[in-house]
């Protein structure tokens, strides 16, 4: 791996001709970075997408009952602003796993109109079953980078979020408030 300076717009692979940008692209940290996120990411999901299948599921089943499992009575509005999918989408999905009793759904108490998501135990099972195949590969790749590489790793994934988004989870996982507020 080469060190660069990501400041410096002379390593920047587009400032480049074509024929420096191809060998520059290989060993640039930059694009290797990229390319692993992609791997990571093929991988990552490439677990739980084998047991989703079985089941007639695809990711977005997956997205949904995560963040309805993991923040219990979350607005539809605010599950529509967390995966930025269109409410036409949600609400296929959202049917097929109120339909097959993953996850319920509740009118709030102060506003009837407000549609609040719950996991059944069934959903919550699944979303243990999934999230299980995703921590063992979590737990391999922070055994390998140890103890201090850890914080590195969170503080990376971080930052690579707009911290700007003014969405709740955002809010709960940077645990302050959104610059909207």
């Amino acid at each position: 791996m080469t060190d660069i300076n990501f400041s410096n717009p002379s390593t920047n692979p587009d400032s480049r001709g074509s024929e420096a940008r191809g060998s520059a692209a290989r060993t640039d940290l930059r694009w290797e970075i990229i390319e692993l996120l992609f791997f990571a990411y093929r991988d990552f999901v490439g677990d739980p997408d084998q047991e989703l299948e079985a089941f007639g599921f695809g990711r977005a089943h997956h997205r949904v009952l995560h963040f309805v499992y993991r923040y219990p009575g979350l607005k539809v509005a605010d599950l529509l602003d967390v995966l930025r999918i269109t409410k036409q989408s949600l609400g296929r999905v959202l049917k097929q796993l109120l339909d097959e009793g993953y996850i319920e759904q509740k009118t709030g108490n102060n506003d009837r109109r407000q549609r609040l998501l719950y996991a059944t135990p069934k959903g919550e099972a699944l979303v243990g079953k999934l999230a299980g195949l995703q921590t063992t590969r979590i737990n391999r790749a922070l055994e390998e980078i140890g103890p201090a590489g850890t914080e590195t790793v969170l503080r990376f994934l971080r930052a690579m979020i707009d911290r700007d988004d003014p969405d709740k989870v955002l809010e709960t996982i940077f645990k302050t408030p959104t610059a909207k507020e």
